[in-house]
Order: structure tokens, then sequence, then C-alpha cells
């Protein structure tokens, strides 16, 4: 089960103390600390711990607010504490705490109940248990000095803007104008945007199918974003009407640009190269019946593309390979249409997976940008003359959008730019936009950070 992005914490059930949580979503903020995703962690943690559908979505829930404040918290609690905490657990659980007492903390608890149930989990824990007085002590030492934490907050990069100094750092370079923004609305909870499927439904008639569920929502003023619905209000997609019928899937709008741009016509011949999980797959499928191979190295996955495709009624030739490698699956006929969703950073949609931004490290990016190039190089002898090859990345760093165009155009004489959006920055309007339509010069709409780079081979 993957892990998706709750709207707002889940409160404790009146069966489920506070404490409980805490623990939880501790045990998911240390293993992210030492290097593993949520998307592992979560489920290992479940399992291991006989979670309830209610416990693990509070604990996801809790997890991503913690992790939005990371920075802020891990300087606190050095300022509160200089020497290492030991066991790790104990640090998390207090990373955690700190987290729920912040002036902005993401859930409104009482400072007591915050403090005491910290304690209880400690008690309730027997590697914890010799913690309680420390924790209390500590805890109810911050309560006391609230006055400071701005000043703590202020103290570093990392503390101020809850992502690592380096990411903070390439922001600033690369986007002198809008490196503040981009961090800012990393910190919001992003919105659920819809993809109705024009095969099943027109998006007017599922605008007021979502009307008569009491789900209201907007449709962006875009016309590549003709599929798109913006809901107000997250729910789980069992509440969509015919989600399970094919009417509609969950994707961001700066993903649903892809099928517009690459303009696949009927019966081209279509590769989708590093195709899971599916999103992208279904939605050129969707608008276009089109001969289309779905190739992704990781055989799970591309099952998730299975999936996706059966459950839209959708049909798509499915392989697991390794794009960067074609004599091993190409068949030798040309491609007219090639899309290349690159692996890369995923730093643009670190806002609705943020445990992304302490997983990555600096030294990544070079990497990825020479995985992303040598894909481009395996991939452009496959496309037919006048066909188009269009890289896409979920990124907001240089070295795996613009620079990484730039570079394939100096490599390749027969490679035409043509038009397409390139940097899309994150966006989320501000609270006080939601309500209605977005006005001149606001944002208009909830949208990821992608890269797109559009290439017509020369005839």
């Amino acid at each position: 089960m993957p892990v998706t992005s709750p709207s707002q914490p889940t409160v404790p059930s009146a069966q489920r103390p506070l404490w409980r949580d805490l623990i939880a979503c501790a045990q998911l903020i240390g293993a992210v600390q030492a290097g593993a995703s949520l998307s592992t962690a979560l489920p290992q943690a479940a399992t291991r711990g006989k979670w309830d559908a209610s416990q693990r979505g509070a604990a996801q829930a809790l997890s991503f607010a913690v992790l939005r404040h990371l920075g802020t918290v891990r300087a606190l609690l050095a300022d509160l504490q200089p020497k290492p905490i030991h066991p790790p657990l104990l640090r998390d659980v207090l990373q955690t705490a700190l987290a729920l007492l912040l002036p902005d903390a993401p859930a409104h608890y009482a400072a007591h109940t915050v403090v005491n149930q910290a304690v209880e989990a400690c008690k309730r824990t027997p590697s914890l248990r010799h913690a309680q007085g420390f924790a209390n002590a500590l805890l109810r030492r911050f309560v006391s000095r609230t006055a400071d934490i701005e000043a703590v907050r202020m103290s570093t990069l990392e503390a101020r803007w809850n992502h690592p100094d380096w990411w903070v750092q390439a922001l600033q370079s690369a986007y002198p104008a809008d490196w503040q923004s981009v961090l800012e609305v990393a910190q919001r909870q992003p919105a659920m945007t819809l993809r109705v499927n024009p095969r099943l439904q027109s998006r007017t008639a599922y605008q007021a199918a979502l009307a008569a569920c009491g789900l209201p929502c907007t449709a962006p003023d875009d016309p590549l974003l003709d599929q798109a619905l913006i809901l107000k209000q997250a729910v789980a997609v069992e509440r969509l009407p015919g989600f399970e019928r094919g009417w509609v899937s969950v994707q961001d709008a700066a993903a649903q640009y892809a099928a517009a741009l690459l303009d696949v016509q009927p019966g081209q011949r279509v590769l989708d190269a590093c195709a899971a999980p599916g999103g992208k797959t279904a939605h050129l499928l969707e608008r276009c019946d089109c001969d289309l191979l779905a190739l992704d190295k990781d055989a799970q996955r591309l099952r998730r593309v299975e999936d996706t495709l059966d459950r839209l009624g959708l049909q798509a030739r499915t392989l697991a390979a390794d794009a960067a490698h074609p004599a091993t699956w190409w068949d030798g006929q040309p491609f007219d249409r090639i899309l290349l969703d690159a692996p890369c950073s995923a730093s643009g949609i670190a806002r609705r997976h943020p445990d992304i931004r302490w997983l990555r490290r600096a030294a990544d990016i070079p990497a990825l940008a020479a995985t992303q190039a040598a894909l481009l190089d395996a991939l452009w002898p496959l496309l037919r003359p006048g066909g188009k090859l269009l890289y896409v990345t979920c990124s907001v760093f240089p070295q795996e959008g613009v620079e990484q165009a730039r570079a394939f155009l100096a490599r390749y004489a027969d490679a035409i730019a043509s038009p397409a959006p390139g940097q899309l920055l994150p966006q989320e309007p501000a609270p006080d936009q939601t309500g209605d339509e977005p006005g001149p010069g606001a944002a208009i709409h909830s949208q990821d950070g992608f890269f797109y780079a559009l290439f017509t081979k020369a005839s």
C-alpha cells in the first residue's frame, strides 16, 4: 500500500490514546533519519506493530507533519540537550512531541497533554522507561521557554526552512527571486487533483457528480489541463464517484501536462520508457488509441501499471526491462513518440512526500543527472525522423532540468527544441485563496514541481 498525503493529522480515537500515536510516529521518524523512505518504513512498522487502519493513518499523518518541521525540532532539541540522546527512539519521541508543541503545530493539543502523553509513551516502552523523568523535564523546560523558539528557528538554514542546508543553497542559486516561495509551498498540504477519464465521463459531468456527493472542486483554466479537477478537500478514493469503474484517477496537475505535450496521434507507436506507477501511461491511452509499450525495469512496480490500466479499461504492452539498454528489448522498429519520465531527485514533490528532503544528499544530484543523460542517449536512436521525445522530471534542480536539456541539444545536431513549459515550480494557493476561484495574478492551481523539454528529431 503506497504512502499517500493525508489532508490533516488524524485525531486519536477514543480507544487509542495519544501516546500510542507518538510512539508509532517516532518509529517512522527514526526510520527516515536512518535512511529509509516512508513508503518502506510504514508497512514494515504497521505489520510489526499490528496496527489497524486507524493507527496506521494516524501515524502516517503525524509523521508527515513532523517531517515538515524536522529542521526546527532538531535545532530545538539540540538547544535543550546538546549531548547526543540515546536510544535513538527517545530522540524520535521527543522530536515528535516538540513538533506538536510548536506555535504552528500541525495538530492542536494542550501543551500539558503532549507532555504527559510523551512521558506515558516512555513509561509504556521498556527501552525508554528509564527516561520518563528526563523527557518530562526537557519538555516542560521547552514549554516554559517558548519565547526562545524564534531565535533557535533562525539560527540555521535547516532550522528556518526545514530542508537541508545544501538544498536551500541550491534553490537560492537557481531561483534568486523564487526560492523562498518554493520552500514555503513545501510546508503546505497539497491539494488533491483528479484526472477525469474522457472515454467514460466528460469533465463537466464528473464535476457535477462530485458536487452531488458534497465534494466541490475547481477546473484549472489551462488548455493543457482539460481533464483536471482540483478538490477543495482531500478525501479517500473510495468516496470518489466511479473510481473503481475507471471514471477518474488521482494525478497532480503538473504531471498531467505530459500527455498533451507529447501529442500522440491515433495508431502511432509509443514508448513510455520508465512507466511505473502508470499515471502518464494511462493518460496517454485515455486520450488516444495507440500502440503503446510501457517499460520499467522494476517488475514489481510494473504490476502497478497493469493494475491501473485494468481499472481504467485500457490496454498496453508491458515489459520489465531497462530502458538504458535497448539491445536487450527493442525490436528494431522506430517509435513515433517517446516519453522519458526519468529517475530523478523527486525534489519537486517534496511537499507531497516530505521524507524526500531528508533522504536526498547533495551528491545524489550529479549521479542522477548522469543516469538521465545515459537514458536520453540510449533512447534517441529509437525515435523515427519527425518523431518527438518528451523528457520529464519531477525535480526543481537545474542539473536535472534545463541544464540536462541544454546539454542534450548540444550533443545531437538532429534534435530540435519544441515548445514546452520548461521548469514548473511547485505552487499551492494560500489558505485564504482556496475558497473561491483565484483572482488575477494568484496561483491559479495547485501543482508539484516538474520539468518538461520536448525534442523533435529532424527529418
